[in-house]
Protein backbone atom coordinates (compact mmCIF):
# COMPACT_ATOMS: atom_id res chain seq x y z
CA UNK A 1 0.00 0.00 0.00
CA UNK A 2 1.37 3.44 -0.76
CA UNK A 3 -0.39 7.14 -0.22
CA UNK A 4 1.07 10.05 -2.44
CA UNK A 5 0.41 13.40 -0.45
CA UNK A 6 0.66 16.57 -2.46
CA UNK A 7 1.01 20.10 -1.06
CA UNK A 8 0.02 22.92 -3.64
CA UNK A 9 1.95 25.79 -1.36
CA UNK A 10 5.07 27.04 -1.72
CA UNK A 11 5.53 27.10 1.69
CA UNK A 12 6.98 24.19 3.17
CA UNK A 13 6.32 25.22 6.98
CA UNK A 14 2.64 26.62 5.77
CA UNK A 15 -0.27 25.31 7.15
CA UNK A 16 -1.53 23.34 3.50
CA UNK A 17 1.94 21.04 4.61
CA UNK A 18 1.52 21.05 8.47
CA UNK A 19 -2.27 19.50 7.87
CA UNK A 20 -1.26 17.29 5.33
CA UNK A 21 1.75 16.21 6.84
CA UNK A 22 -0.99 15.42 10.11
CA UNK A 23 -3.45 13.65 7.53
CA UNK A 24 -0.23 11.33 6.42
CA UNK A 25 0.48 10.22 10.48
CA UNK A 26 -2.33 7.41 10.85
CA UNK A 27 -0.67 5.40 7.58
CA UNK A 28 2.90 6.39 9.20
CA UNK A 29 2.09 4.66 12.34
CA UNK A 30 1.09 1.60 10.93
CA UNK A 31 4.02 1.65 8.73
CA UNK A 32 2.37 2.26 5.27
CA UNK A 33 4.43 3.81 2.73
CA UNK A 34 3.62 7.43 2.42
CA UNK A 35 5.94 9.58 -0.13
CA UNK A 36 5.24 13.83 0.36
CA UNK A 37 6.03 16.12 -2.81
CA UNK A 38 5.68 19.70 -2.53
CA UNK A 39 4.83 20.66 -6.40
CA UNK A 40 6.96 23.65 -6.05
CA UNK A 41 10.17 22.09 -6.34
CA UNK A 42 8.55 20.72 -9.54
CA UNK A 43 8.49 22.23 -13.19
CA UNK A 44 5.07 22.17 -14.50
CA UNK A 45 4.38 23.36 -17.75
CA UNK A 46 0.36 23.81 -18.42
CA UNK A 47 -1.60 20.86 -20.52
CA UNK A 48 -1.72 22.53 -24.20
CA UNK A 49 -4.86 20.55 -25.06
CA UNK A 50 -2.96 19.13 -27.68
CA UNK A 51 -4.93 15.38 -27.53
CA UNK A 52 -1.30 13.31 -27.50
CA UNK A 53 -2.55 11.17 -24.61
CA UNK A 54 -5.71 9.83 -26.18
CA UNK A 55 -4.26 6.44 -27.08
CA UNK A 56 -1.58 6.04 -24.80
CA UNK A 57 -3.34 7.57 -21.99
CA UNK A 58 0.53 9.22 -21.36
CA UNK A 59 1.23 12.89 -21.50
CA UNK A 60 3.55 13.76 -24.21
CA UNK A 61 4.57 17.00 -22.53
CA UNK A 62 8.33 16.64 -20.85
CA UNK A 63 8.95 17.96 -17.63
CA UNK A 64 8.88 17.14 -14.11
CA UNK A 65 5.50 16.21 -14.04
CA UNK A 66 6.80 12.73 -15.38
CA UNK A 67 8.53 12.24 -12.12
CA UNK A 68 5.26 12.18 -10.58
CA UNK A 69 2.84 10.14 -13.15
CA UNK A 70 4.49 6.94 -11.18
CA UNK A 71 3.46 7.93 -7.83
CA UNK A 72 0.17 8.68 -9.16
CA UNK A 73 -0.17 5.47 -10.89
CA UNK A 74 1.12 3.50 -8.10
CA UNK A 75 -0.42 5.33 -5.50
CA UNK A 76 -3.90 3.11 -3.54
CA UNK A 77 -4.62 6.68 -2.26
CA UNK A 78 -3.99 10.61 -2.69
CA UNK A 79 -4.23 13.57 -0.17
CA UNK A 80 -4.79 16.85 -2.05
CA UNK A 81 -3.92 20.09 -0.12
CA UNK A 82 -4.23 23.49 -1.60
CA UNK A 83 -4.26 27.07 0.11
CA UNK A 84 -7.15 29.30 -1.09
CA UNK A 85 -5.48 31.91 -3.82
CA UNK A 86 -8.51 33.75 -4.91
CA UNK A 87 -11.35 31.51 -4.12
CA UNK A 88 -9.90 28.52 -5.49
CA UNK A 89 -6.79 26.27 -5.67
CA UNK A 90 -3.09 27.52 -5.93
CA UNK A 91 -1.66 27.61 -9.50
CA UNK A 92 0.76 24.39 -8.90
CA UNK A 93 -2.58 22.22 -8.03
CA UNK A 94 -4.53 23.32 -10.95
CA UNK A 95 -1.63 22.59 -13.44
CA UNK A 96 -1.11 19.17 -11.11
CA UNK A 97 -4.84 18.43 -11.84
CA UNK A 98 -4.69 19.74 -15.70
CA UNK A 99 -1.80 16.99 -16.26
CA UNK A 100 -3.77 14.44 -15.17
CA UNK A 101 -6.20 15.31 -18.35
CA UNK A 102 -4.29 11.96 -20.05
CA UNK A 103 -6.60 9.66 -17.23
CA UNK A 104 -9.61 10.89 -18.61
CA UNK A 105 -11.06 8.52 -21.40
CA UNK A 106 -13.16 8.97 -24.02
CA UNK A 107 -15.76 7.43 -26.49
CA UNK A 108 -14.17 7.97 -29.98
CA UNK A 109 -17.92 9.18 -31.14
CA UNK A 110 -19.12 10.40 -28.55
CA UNK A 111 -16.95 12.56 -25.77
CA UNK A 112 -20.05 12.64 -23.18
CA UNK A 113 -19.04 8.91 -22.34
CA UNK A 114 -16.30 9.09 -20.66
CA UNK A 115 -14.22 8.04 -17.64
CA UNK A 116 -11.50 8.20 -15.39
CA UNK A 117 -8.50 5.41 -16.44
CA UNK A 118 -9.06 4.47 -12.31
CA UNK A 119 -12.49 3.37 -13.20
CA UNK A 120 -11.10 1.07 -15.45
CA UNK A 121 -8.09 -0.38 -13.66
CA UNK A 122 -9.77 -0.19 -10.17
CA UNK A 123 -11.69 2.83 -7.77
CA UNK A 124 -8.60 4.12 -6.09
CA UNK A 125 -9.48 6.99 -3.07
CA UNK A 126 -8.62 10.09 -1.42
CA UNK A 127 -9.30 13.00 0.86
CA UNK A 128 -9.08 16.73 0.77
CA UNK A 129 -7.23 19.58 2.17
CA UNK A 130 -8.20 22.88 1.45
CA UNK A 131 -6.98 26.12 3.75
CA UNK A 132 -8.15 29.71 3.34
CA UNK A 133 -7.12 32.67 6.05
CA UNK A 134 -11.02 33.94 5.80
CA UNK A 135 -13.41 33.27 8.93
CA UNK A 136 -16.33 32.36 6.36
CA UNK A 137 -16.53 29.06 4.24
CA UNK A 138 -17.81 31.02 1.52
CA UNK A 139 -14.77 33.37 1.40
CA UNK A 140 -12.57 29.78 0.30
CA UNK A 141 -14.49 29.90 -3.00
CA UNK A 142 -14.25 26.58 -4.99
CA UNK A 143 -10.77 25.32 -3.71
CA UNK A 144 -11.98 22.44 -1.75
CA UNK A 145 -15.08 21.45 -4.69
CA UNK A 146 -12.18 22.06 -7.90
CA UNK A 147 -10.03 19.40 -6.04
CA UNK A 148 -13.07 17.08 -5.05
CA UNK A 149 -14.87 17.23 -8.46
CA UNK A 150 -11.29 16.42 -10.38
CA UNK A 151 -10.33 13.73 -8.55
CA UNK A 152 -14.13 12.47 -8.90
CA UNK A 153 -13.66 12.60 -12.77
CA UNK A 154 -10.55 11.10 -12.41
CA UNK A 155 -11.98 8.01 -10.87
CA UNK A 156 -11.44 8.54 -7.14
CA UNK A 157 -13.74 8.33 -4.20
CA UNK A 158 -13.13 11.45 -1.92
CA UNK A 159 -13.60 9.79 1.36
CA UNK A 160 -13.05 13.43 3.52
CA UNK A 161 -12.79 16.73 2.37
CA UNK A 162 -10.97 19.13 5.17
CA UNK A 163 -11.79 23.00 5.17
CA UNK A 164 -9.60 24.55 7.48
CA UNK A 165 -10.25 28.51 8.16
CA UNK A 166 -8.91 31.60 9.40
CA UNK A 167 -5.20 30.31 9.16
CA UNK A 168 -2.90 32.32 7.20
CA UNK A 169 0.62 33.16 9.13
CA UNK A 170 3.02 29.76 8.69
CA UNK A 171 2.73 27.80 12.15
CA UNK A 172 -1.45 28.59 12.87
CA UNK A 173 -2.57 25.05 12.51
CA UNK A 174 -0.81 23.59 15.05
CA UNK A 175 -2.39 26.15 17.67
CA UNK A 176 -5.57 24.79 16.23
CA UNK A 177 -6.84 21.67 18.20
CA UNK A 178 -10.00 20.96 15.92
CA UNK A 179 -8.28 21.18 12.49
CA UNK A 180 -5.27 19.11 13.27
CA UNK A 181 -7.98 16.95 14.39
CA UNK A 182 -10.00 17.21 11.35
CA UNK A 183 -6.60 16.20 9.35
CA UNK A 184 -6.19 13.34 11.22
CA UNK A 185 -8.91 12.15 11.32
CA UNK A 186 -9.27 12.63 7.85
CA UNK A 187 -6.36 10.61 7.04
CA UNK A 188 -7.77 7.69 9.90
CA UNK A 189 -10.86 7.31 7.57
CA UNK A 190 -9.17 6.70 4.34
CA UNK A 191 -6.82 4.87 6.07
CA UNK A 192 -10.20 2.65 7.39
CA UNK A 193 -11.27 2.88 4.13
CA UNK A 194 -8.02 1.29 2.55
CA UNK A 195 -7.78 -1.28 5.28
CA UNK A 196 -11.82 -2.66 4.48
CA UNK A 197 -11.02 -2.93 0.86
CA UNK A 198 -8.31 -5.14 1.21
CA UNK A 199 -10.41 -7.23 4.30
CA UNK A 200 -13.27 -7.61 1.32
CA UNK A 201 -10.46 -8.86 -1.38
CA UNK A 202 -9.15 -11.30 1.13
CA UNK A 203 -12.54 -12.37 2.11
CA UNK A 204 -13.18 -13.14 -1.48
CA UNK A 205 -10.74 -14.66 -2.46
CA UNK A 206 -10.51 -16.92 0.66
CA UNK A 207 -14.32 -17.77 -0.44
CA UNK A 208 -13.35 -18.28 -4.11
CA UNK A 209 -10.58 -21.13 -3.23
Amino acid sequence: MKILGVVGSPRREGNTSTLLQEALKPFKKNSIETKLVFLSDYYIRDCNGCESCKETYKCVINDDMQKLYPDILESDAIILGSPTYFYNVSADIKAFIDRCYCFEIFDKDDRSVWMGLNEATGIKYAAVIAVSEQEKEEDMGFTAETMVKSLEALGYRVISTVKALHLFEAGEALNNKKVMEDANQAGKKLLKQLQLKEEVKAQLNKSNQ
